[in-house]
């Protein structure tokens, strides 16, 4: 039995300002709204003419030219369920599924956004904030 392609991570730093040449017909306006920079996406499957990207629970077909790998891999990954892990007094941990994975470029560091009882938690967790539930 083949083994399963290992995940590549990576950055898709397109903007309206380019056109929309790199983006097929098909994900144009949903991948618009997403606004893609800074969110880390999961390269999971390329042909000849496009490269398919995860993003949470949605994929985009896109020009291969703007994709940029990342070499260190996030530690948690979408639908990965983590707990925070030192909660404010008072206040239980934040418990849920990360939904979105942001990269800062100048730090080389992953930030994450989790879901919790089907609601975005609208605050952003560094990765040392996290971990596994």
């Amino acid at each position: 039995m083949p083994r399963p392609k290992p995940v590549i991570y990576g950055l898709y730093s397109w903007t309206p300002d380019y056109g929309f040449r790199y983006i097929h017909p098909a994900n144009r306006r949903s991948f618009e709204w997403l606004e893609p920079l800074g969110k880390v996406f999961e390269k999971i499957d390329e042909t000849d003419d496009w490269i398919l990207l995860r993003y949470d629970e949605q994929q985009f077909k896109v020009s291969g030219e703007l994709f940029k790998e990342l070499y260190d891999k996030p530690p948690f990954s979408f639908g990965d369920l983590v707990e925070e892990t030192s909660p404010e007094d008072g206040r239980t941990a934040h418990r849920g599924l990360i939904s979105d994975v942001y990269w800062d470029e100048a730090t080389s560091t992953a930030t994450f956004q989790m879901v919790e009882k089907k609601r975005k938690v609208k605050r952003v967790f560094e990765a040392e904030e996290l971990r596994f539930a």
